[in-house]
């Protein structure tokens, strides 16, 4: 047995499996985790990765083969944002210690390598985790999560001391996602249990009677306790649809709305007029204004303007992927725009790459769509109203 609090020994199944907790801007934990693999020469190593954060490590060069038009419009550009925010995140930490981000990770992966062990990535991909809490959400809990994370990237860019001391006992995405756990508790099993769920199931069936498991030591308890049950992981990685009644709500709203229009409309011209240029106001300007913030090219904050009025009206558009387009196009991203992504730390960085300032174009104009809607909506239901009452 092993003489480290970090190494937790499991018997299980006349399996032998150590889980090694560590912190991901430990060196201590990176030292820790190459030398055990290389001493015990496991069957099988688990690494707390899917597989796009396994490219992101061993591959630094993946980010050249982005399309990002196509990101856009394959409705993954806030996905994308998210992650380069945690990302962003880590290595300022890392950074202020002067560390690598994940070199736990990446010497576990090595001495997998070096030494012909079967190595498995054991978590679950970090999209299927934000799609399960995305389906989640009502609403204005979008509404908040999304503002909480645009909040992020104007935050200080020093790390307080509270917070290093944090990390040094959870890793960053773990530290990151129940901070989201605090904030909307009823996420609570998307955000952290159903992870070490998925965890504890890969680790007991992976290859091999003698398994090393290297998670953040947050993991750790979830996982002592969850490797004893029976999950199924097909279950865990389901993204359920939305159902029936929130599909006709979507297109009832905007029904409505037109609906509201034409019969006001035939009460009085002028309060039809009214209505629309209210809806075209709100909605055009709240979207123009989120892509002058991030300091778009003119065409952009235009297209946005224009796009938002139609867009909020059919629940499949959004004004933020036209805007974001017209953005990637007139200033097209840059070869050197797409290598620094993984270098991005700090809010200039988001703002001066081209590549992010597209993400936060789409982001910013369709919040700025979704409160003109909000607002032009209200402003047409008080003047149908007025009009039908007078």
């Amino acid at each position: 047995m092993p003489n480290n609090k970090d190494i937790h020994y499991i018997s299980l199944n006349d399996k032998d499996i150590f889980l090694i907790g560590t912190a991901h801007i430990s060196r201590a934990s990176a030292e820790t985790v190459k030398n055990f693999i290389i001493e015990e020469k496991p069957d099988s190593v688990c690494v707390e990765l899917c597989q796009s954060r396994y490219q992101s490590i061993t591959d630094p060069e993946k980010w050249k083969n982005m399309d990002i038009i196509t990101i856009i419009k394959q409705k993954k550009a806030l996905l994308l944002l998210v992650n380069l925010i945690l990302s962003a995140f880590q290595k300022r930490l890392a950074r202020q210690l002067g560390l690598n981000p994940g070199q736990e990770m990446i010497e576990a992966i090595k001495a997998a390598q070096e030494n012909n062990i079967n190595l498995v990535l054991a978590d679950r991909d970090i999209q299927i985790t934000f799609a399960r809490i995305w389906k989640k959400l009502g609403f204005f809990g979008k509404f908040r999560l999304l503002f909480m994370l645009l909040l992020s990237i104007f935050s200080q860019e020093d790390i307080s001391e509270e917070e290093i001391e944090r990390l040094k006992s959870e890793d960053v995405l773990t530290a990151a996602l129940n901070d989201l756990a605090v904030s909307f508790p009823r996420l609570k099993s998307s955000l952290i249990d159903e992870r070490d769920q998925y965890l504890a199931e890969k680790i007991k069936n992976a290859p091999g009677k003698k398994i090393v498991a290297v998670v953040g030591a947050g993991h750790i308890p979830g996982i002592k306790t969850e490797i004893y049950k029976e999950h199924d992981l097909n279950s865990l990685t389901y993204v359920p649809k939305s159902a029936n009644w929130v599909k006709w709500v979507l297109w009832a709203i905007p029904i409505a709305i037109i609906v509201m229009i034409i019969s006001t409309f035939r009460v009085s011209t002028i309060s039809g007029v009214n209505q629309i240029l209210q809806w075209l106001i709100w909605n055009g300007s709240l979207a123009a204004l989120g892509a002058l913030i991030t300091a778009a090219h003119p065409l952009s904050i235009l297209t946005a303007f224009l796009a938002a009025p139609i867009t909020s009206l059919n629940p499949l558009l959004a004004a933020g992927w036209f805007a974001g387009i017209v953005e990637a196009i007139v200033r097209k991203p840059r070869v050197e725009d797409f290598e620094d992504l993984g270098n991005i730390t700090t809010f200039r960085d988001f703002f001066r790459n081209r590549v992010t300032k597209i993400l936060l174009v789409v982001a910013l104009t369709n919040l700025g769509s979704s409160f003109g809607t909000f607002i032009g909506g209200a402003k047409i239901i008080q003047i149908f109203v007025d009009t039908i009452s007078s």
